[in-house]
């Protein structure tokens, strides 16, 4: 609809700008009411990413111009293949583009036809800069961008087909919100990644119009690093514009950047990040090597982050090895045990079959030629694992039982405690009937059950099944036995959280007493008894009486773990609550800071135990008077939390609740006021730690 010049500006300014101009004979009502729409979109934005508008007016003749910005720069795309930039930086450009889309959408402006061209980079001070371009079809959500009639065109195809989304391609206008930047931008970061298009641009423009819009709509794009793998040898000039290898360069995209490119990708709006800022936090995440939201949270994905992060955690990788070992290794001799005691006519080779073909199956469903190319995530897999046990595994009860814990035990640890429920209540009828109760595959059975109703909250069902099982290990182990007292210590965990304080304390003692004697005072379990003898006198208010046992807790942790060691870090928070608890505020502060250090360190600063480190020292500096410091804090915490990902409402909520019992404190009404009407849209919550 215009013609763009350089043109050059000598008053008040004498500096190069874009002036853009409406063509003659384009004049129409709509043309000039979508022309002004664009002209007032730019004025209201003020961010580094976007092009900025400077001025406005109309020809002699009458046709309406503003000026604008020159970027002397070229697309998103060239720049990047020109310089042969990096995979990483390439994200870290794409990450400022997603900065200046965010802005526009806090401005309530959606661009609608974001694209590599609309996206020029220049060089200011020697850095590239993207400046984003043509909000010529920018759509307003929060206000009128002009007092002419701007008309929704139904039936027309407003964008790019390339990179429009799926809402686009339906031709309605509804539906059209900040997700359908995300989807472009999304298109822009499979373009930068893997050097094409999801879809061939000039195969999909030699569609018709319906099978353009309904492969926008349905057809789902191959991910970034298997799209590469089928370039062939054009794959080598994408990789060569990118310093690297075809082998190396997919291998860098698959994971955590096919996940993220793909979530960005979802034909589902609802399934999709639900905004710019998401989509950066999450790449974000990626390059410093943490787990990111699109990728499932498996306890081997997680694993592997950590490893990336943390050099020096490899061992207890490999200390996984061997326990996975271990565990084939006992379900094998478990298996040919149970065949001689029933005289089955089966043999120990038939048993390990069945073990086998269930394993065989498990993993053929990720099979290319089983999936038809659709991608199976772990806990899909994991769910066809549950499904298959009782199928598979006819007549193995007790090797299927064993699978239905392990099982069951993976599912509590992901907090998916009605997937787990059924699994470990038919392993438990299992192995009560056979092997028998005192049986070791009984008592790791019952013990994952009692695990998984003590995390989900239901402490009076887990008591009665944490007692059997040290009533079993006494009969069989003896009293002193490591395995004996530790099944004591979850017991007394159970009476800890029923608040049944002096059944807590004398059965805690009693374990600390023989485990001191039995394994020594710095076994792993022995500081772990201290620091909850330590922590259940806190919760009892005596904590004179808590502080010399969680300082000694504290330093044995340190000694045996490292300085490092997340157990450390919580050993730590104890001692800082205790000192502060009896009003000790040098020795808490120091300890509080140390501690907040090393969780945000080792941890992440948005991670729940750091957030409730810096809760309670907030909560100290609030009972001291020292508001500003304590605001400092919390609003510092309460920054990190919202650039993060929206899952951590409850640690959000309660450093909410502490800002508004902190500025009711500080007399400062109207504060209290703004951020009580935050909490109002926040979950309740519960903070039952310390």
């Amino acid at each position: 609809m215009g013609d763009v010049w350089l043109a050059e500006q000598t008053h008040p300014v004498h500096r190069q700008v874009a002036l853009k101009v409406i063509k003659a004979g384009m004049d129409t009502a709509q043309v000039v009411a979508r022309f002004e729409a664009e002209r007032q979109a730019l004025a209201l934005m003020s961010h580094p990413a976007i092009a900025q508008v400077f001025d406005a007016g109309a020809t002699p003749q009458g046709r309406p111009f503003f000026a604008m910005e020159y970027v002397h720069g070229e697309a998103i795309t060239s720049y990047c293949n020109r310089h042969r930039l990096t995979t990483r930086q390439r994200i870290n450009l794409f990450l400022e583009v997603c900065d200046g889309v965010q802005h526009a959408h806090q401005k309530g402006i959606i661009h609608r036809d974001l694209k590599p061209s609309n996206i020029l980079v220049t060089l200011q001070d020697d850095h590239p800069v993207p400046k984003i371009i043509d909000f010529g079809v920018a759509k307003a959500t929060t206000q009128h961008l002009t007092e002419r009639t701007l008309y929704t065109e139904l039936g027309v195809l407003i964008g790019t087909p390339e990179y429009m989304s799926p809402e686009q391609a339906e031709m309605t206008g509804l539906d059209i919100d900040t997700r359908t930047d995300v989807y472009a931008l999304g298109v822009i970061l499979y373009e930068l990644l893997a050097g094409v298009l999801p879809f061939d641009g000039k195969s999909l423009r030699e569609k018709s119009l319906d099978e353009i819009r309904r492969t926008i709509r349905e057809t789902d794009p191959a991910r970034p690093s298997t799209r590469l793998t089928s370039l062939g040898l054009e794959a080598a000039a994408v990789a060569e514009t990118r310093r690297t290898d075809p082998t190396r360069l997919s291998n860098q995209l698959r994971g955590d950047l096919d996940s993220i490119t793909m979530k960005a990708l979802e034909k589902d709006r609802t399934r999709r990040y639900g905004s710019a800022s998401d989509l950066a936090a999450d790449l974000r995440r990626h390059l410093e090597h943490v787990p990111v939201l699109a990728s499932p949270p498996s306890t081997l994905y997680r694993v592997k982050k950590f490893v990336r992060r943390h050099h020096a955690g490899v061992a207890a990788a490999a200390a996984l090895v061997v326990l996975l070992v271990a565990f084939a290794t006992t379900m094998a001799v478990q298996a040919s045990r149970i065949a001689r005691e029933r005289d089955r006519a089966n043999s120990e080779a038939e048993a390990a079959k069945h073990v086998s073909d269930f394993l065989v199956g498990l993993f053929k469903i990720s099979d290319p030629s089983e999936t038809l190319g659709n991608t199976l995530t772990a806990r899909e897999v994991l769910d066809k694992g549950a499904q298959q046990i009782e199928k598979t595994l006819v007549g193995q009860p007790a090797v299927q039982a064993r699978l239905e814990v392990t099982i069951g035990t993976v599912y509590t640890s992901l907090g998916m405690y009605r997937a787990a429920e059924p699994l470990l209540l038919h392993a438990v009828t299992t192995v009560r009937r056979s092997p028998g109760p005192n049986d070791p595959e009984t008592l790791i059975a019952l013990n994952a059950l009692a695990n998984l109703y003590w995390y989900s909250g239901r402490y009076p069902e887990a008591e009665p099944l944490y007692a059997e099982i040290v009533n079993a290990r006494r009969r069989v182990l003896g009293e002193q036995h490591p395995d004996t007292l530790r099944a004591q210590f979850d017991l007394a965990s159970t009476y800890s959280r029923e608040e049944r304080w002096e059944e807590t304390e004398r059965l805690y003692l009693h374990i600390l007493e023989a485990q001191r004697r039995v394994l020594g005072e710095e076994h792993f379990d022995t500081i772990q008894t201290l620091g909850n003898v330590a922590s259940l006198y806190w919760r009892m208010g005596r904590y004179a009486q808590s502080l010399p046992l969680a300082t000694r807790a504290a330093a044995l942790q340190r000694r045996v773990s490292g300085p490092d060691h997340p157990r450390t870090f919580e050993q730590m928070h104890n001692v800082a609550t205790t000192y502060d608890r009896l009003q000790q505020y040098d020795e808490a502060e120091s300890m509080y800071r140390q501690t907040i250090d090393g969780k945000g360190r080792v941890l992440g600063v948005a991670h729940p135990s750091s957030v409730l480190t810096v809760l309670r020292y907030a909560q100290m500096l609030q009972t001291q008077r020292r508001y500003s410091d304590a605001e400092e804090q919390l609003l510092a915490i309460e920054r990190t939390l919202e650039r993060g990902p929206a899952t951590d409402r409850q640690n959000e909520a309660s450093i909410v609740q502490q800002l508004v019992s902190l500025y009711g404190a500080w007399s400062k009404p109207e504060r209290a006021s703004e951020w009580r009407a935050k909490l109002l849209k926040e979950p309740a919550t519960k903070d039952a730690a310390r």
